[in-house]
């Protein structure tokens, strides 16, 4: 089942966001530094407590899944419509749980959780050479919204 995450998942989480971001060192290693974690424990618990970043949780008995969320509002911008997004900051599943539909469990719940709050829509980025992540969001409905490039300069 998928629910917001608690502190007692705090652990968990952080083991799952070294699963993360080993995923992105091997993608890219002159950008990723490697075992370590996008959050510390201290960070994670403040982020628990802020209800513009909600983080939820996949548990069977067992947190296998994660999604950190991020909702922002535009307002009143000169160039850009009013419009409320939730931005999924990080997403992961347990690598010795890929294939069991946990992914999907908790991009559905975050959707369904966006559209209960007003949201327009949702947004993420996928490094390239995530192919995977890519056919999974694909999968799910998305498509590109706007592509990054970068020039590496030797």
């Amino acid at each position: 089942m998928v629910r917001k995450a608690e502190r007692k998942d705090t652990g968990r989480i952080i083991e799952l966001l070294h699963q993360v971001n080993m995923v992105h060192h091997n993608l890219r290693p002159d950008l990723f530094k490697p075992h370590t974690t996008k959050y510390s424990e201290t960070e994670l618990a403040e982020l628990m407590d802020d209800q513009s970043k909600p983080i939820f949780v996949f548990d069977n008995g067992k947190v296998l899944g994660h999604a950190f969320c991020q909702v922002t509002e535009t307002i009143n911008h000169k160039l850009l419509e009013d419009i409320k997004t939730l931005y999924i900051d990080d997403i992961c599943v347990d690598e010795t749980a890929r294939g069991q539909h946990v992914g999907k469990a908790l991009y559905e719940y975050v959707y369904q959780y966006a559209k209960s709050i007003g949201c327009h829509n949702i947004t993420l980025n996928v490094w390239d050479g995530n192919l995977s992540a890519l056919a999974f969001y694909r999968s799910m409905g998305m498509s590109i919204q706007k592509t990054g490039m970068e020039q590496i300069l030797e």
